[in-house]
């Protein structure tokens, strides 16, 4: 159909379509630009992470309109799976590939010469047959093709994390049939790889969208590889509410892994290319319907799978790049519910995926494939240093596709449980500097030999043993700089060309930092391993504690606001709190969802809770911005912050009442009133201590306090004996610190 005859749709006739086959009251962002410029015939190439939404963007146009939409989808499971989806709407939907028989080929065939078929899914070997491209030009003149949708589009590119030769070949249909439009679709793309996209298919001014890469709903993790991680992952398939997908490395390991799950009574099923089609076609559908937990499976599987409520993906080998690891992984969670993405991580990976990269050779001739095999090792040293990173897992996820993230998550491992960090702004600039000198014309490997005074003969022979930066990085060792080499890089503090060459680029961010406008923290990621999963479970156990105690004040506080405890902070905040641990109202104010206002009126009660809890807890708080200084004793002594409760507390002090009774005719937990009277007696409030803790306790709580500090009210009881209340010690501690 040419574009003159494309009729114009309107809006309300797009929603009406969209509720009536697929049942959607409204849109996903993107999605109606999307459709409307594809009814308008222009060409378009959409990126869009799984579970986005991005079938529905060809889908819906080809009900509204006449003509055949050709869909062509590298897999036969895609294919099965999207035009069963399609038929259960209503919708004439069919596939034509290797699976059927001649006959179910014939009667398709007749199906789509009578205008029964919207959508026809076909592989790009069959499109591109000499048979096919009859038919396609019988259908062309009689009915009319209304499009070519090119899902999972990087598979054209060279640069994408599944290259498929034969996708580059497409250009001839644009050729064959320059008329008809063309949508490209794909769940991750660099910028790089949308360019090939577009040159290699030949989109004609396309409208290009780009929607975010952070999946909210997604917690991502990396674990150390060791004796006990079989044990680990046992016990996450256990207690994960829902299936899972264990993606292995290689086809022994799949079946290795199967067979060890299923005789732990797991329900398990393999799934590689080693099988034969019709095994994995069933393997495929038993965990679809949901009649096995678990697949586990190499990377042939899981390319378009509609399953949305995957719970849990796990990487047991290491990927072997960062966009086909954001797609697998990507395979969680696609209904928007909470999921988990684990990889673990072993050095000894790194060599079996530089063997699988040797094998790239020309099938002729046996001759290695050296561009492709550059492009494949430059992929693995970025996987490699997201495994390693210690800074936010979606600021190094999204900066390798262009997005900027700030960090601090709140829903990554590193996160939660953040490493110690180091200002590396000196040894930053050096890297820097020496990249500068070099002429910004080398990988890291090289600035690192020059920066440690390496007399390699590429280095004296290009004289950079002569730099000013030569030799003045030999306090550090080689996998420090490359700790910071990485650290800068996915800080964008850096660039790296996506050539295979990984050469160093400087920007303006890079020229801050040498300018000493910018200061470099690096994670200790050396000093500090990965936290086993005891130490990981008890700081879960010590968050959801928190958090509930959180909560309680959040209804609390409500209550006396008669608000709904939304208002006052969401769950998602909450659980940051409870993660993060803020002891400064500085640091509270970092929490998403607190601003400004929020924090005038609850930081200092619920900043009070958080520093509360972790000294009953022993707890040193993960996140202060107060570094190398005891949390609870800032540099600059000030007084808490009071807000209207604690006054109400006090007034009812003055009339003679008890702690308890405060807390019976408030409605309060006994805890909370002490609080309050302590925030209270720290701020110079007359409050009559005597009243409620005995003078002699109190001398027996001073010398404790004089003997162990006043940091930590744990220690202070250890020191007394059980016969001590918290709270009581919580009010002689005020007192000692309100005279000191």
């Amino acid at each position: 159909m040419s574009l003159n005859q494309s009729p114009v749709h309107p809006v309300s006739s797009m929603a009406q379509a969209l509720k009536q086959y697929f049942g959607y009251d409204a849109f996903r962002p993107g999605q109606q630009q999307i459709i409307q410029a594809t009814i308008a015939n222009q060409d378009v190439l959409v990126i869009m992470p799984t579970g986005g939404g991005k079938s529905l963007c060809f889908q819906l146009p080809s009900l509204l309109e006449t003509g055949l939409t050709i869909v062509v989808s590298p897999l036969i499971a895609l294919m099965q799976d999207q035009v069963e989806a399609l038929q259960d709407n209503g919708i004439g939907a069919t596939f034509l590939n290797s699976t059927l028989r001649s006959t179910d080929v014939r009667d398709r065939a007749a199906q789509i010469h009578k205008g029964e078929i919207k959508l026809l899914y076909v592989a790009p070997e069959r499109l591109l047959s000499d048979q096919f491209l009859v038919f396609l030009d019988q259908i062309h003149d009689r009915l009319g093709i209304a499009r070519f949708a090119i899902d999972e589009a990087h598979c054209v590119s060279e640069w994408g994390h599944d290259f498929r030769p034969e996708y580059r070949q497409l250009k001839e249909i644009r050729s064959r049939y320059p008329d008809v439009p063309c949508v490209a679709l794909t769940a991750t793309a660099t910028d790089r790889v949308r360019q090939d996209i577009i040159e290699q298919l030949q989109l004609r001014s396309p409208l290009v969208h780009v929607a975010s890469f952070n999946r909210q709903n997604l917690y991502y993790e990396v674990r150390q590889k060791r004796k006990n991680s079989y044990n680990e992952l046992l016990q996450l398939i256990r207690k994960a509410n829902g299936s899972g997908i264990i993606y292995c490395l290689s086809r022994k390991r799949v079946d290795e892994l199967t067979d060890r799950l299923q005789r732990d009574g797991i329900a398990a099923l393999p799934y590689h290319a080693g099988m034969g089609d019709a095994q994995r076609t069933e393997n495929q559908t038993r965990f679809i319907r949901d009649d096995v937990q678990v697949m586990v499976a190499t990377i042939a599987f899981g390319m378009g799978i509609n399953k949305p409520d995957v719970r849990f993906v796990v990487h047991y080998d290491l990927p072997r790049n960062l966009e086909g690891y954001y797609q697998e992984s990507g395979r969680a969670g696609r209904d928007g519910e909470p999921a988990q993405c684990i990889l673990y991580y072993s050095p000894g990976d790194i060599k079996a995926i530089e063997w699988i990269i040797e094998q790239k050779v020309a099938p002729q001739t046996g001759e290695p494939l050296e561009q492709e095999q550059r492009i494949a090792r430059q992929q693995l040293r970025q996987v490699v240093g997201y495994a390693e990173s210690a800074i936010c897992r979606r600021t190094v996820q999204l900066s390798y596709f262009g997005e900027a993230f700030p960090g601090n998550c709140g829903n990554c491992d590193n996160c939660l449980y953040p490493k110690p960090v180091e200002d590396w702004t000196i040894e930053s600039q050096k890297f820097l500097s020496c990249v500068a000198r070099c002429k910004e014309r080398f990988g890291m490997n090289y600035v690192i030999d020059v920066l440690r005074g390496s007399k390699d003969k590429r280095i004296l022979g290009n004289g950079h043993d002569r730099l000013s930066t030569y030799g003045i990085g030999k306090d550090r060792s080689t996998d420090d700089w490359r700790v910071l080499g990485r650290s800068l890089l996915q800080q964008g503090l850096l660039d790296e060309t996506s050539d295979g060459y990984g050469i160093l680029k400087l920007n303006a961010l890079s020229w801050e930092v040498m300018r000493s406008q910018r200061s470099v923290q690096v994670a200790l990621i050396n000093r500090s391993s990965t936290l086993d999963a005891q130490t990981t479970s008890k700081l879960r156990a010590e968050a959801e504690l928190l958090f509930d105690r959180l909560r309680a004040l959040r209804k609390q506080i409500a209550n006396e606001q008669s608000l709904p405890p939304y208002q006052v902070f969401g769950d998602s905040s909450l659980k940051l709190m409870a993660q993060q641990q803020p002891c400064t109202l500085e640091d509270f104010a970092t929490i998403s969802g607190v601003g400004s206002y929020k924090l005038s009126q609850y930081g200092s009660r619920f900043v009070e809770v958080i520093r509360t809890f972790c000294e009953e807890q022993g707890i040193t708080p993960r996140h202060s911005t107060l570094s190398g200084l005891p949390f609870n004793e800032p540099a600059v002594p000030t007084r808490p912050v009071l807000s209207r409760t604690h006054f109400i507390t006090f007034d009812l002090h003055q009339t003679g009442l008890t702690p308890d009774e405060i807390a019976e005719k408030r409605n309060l937990r006994l805890t909370t009133v002490y609080e309050h009277l302590a925030l209270l007696l720290e701020a110079g409030h007359a409050i009559d201590l005597d009243t409620i803790v005995p003078p002699d306790r109190q001398t027996q709580m001073e010398k404790a306090i004089e003997a162990v500090g006043g940091l930590s009210l744990r220690a202070i009881r250890d020191r007394l004996g059980e016969q001590y209340d918290y709270g009581e010690i919580r009010l002689v501690r005020a007192k000692w610190r309100s005279n000191a």
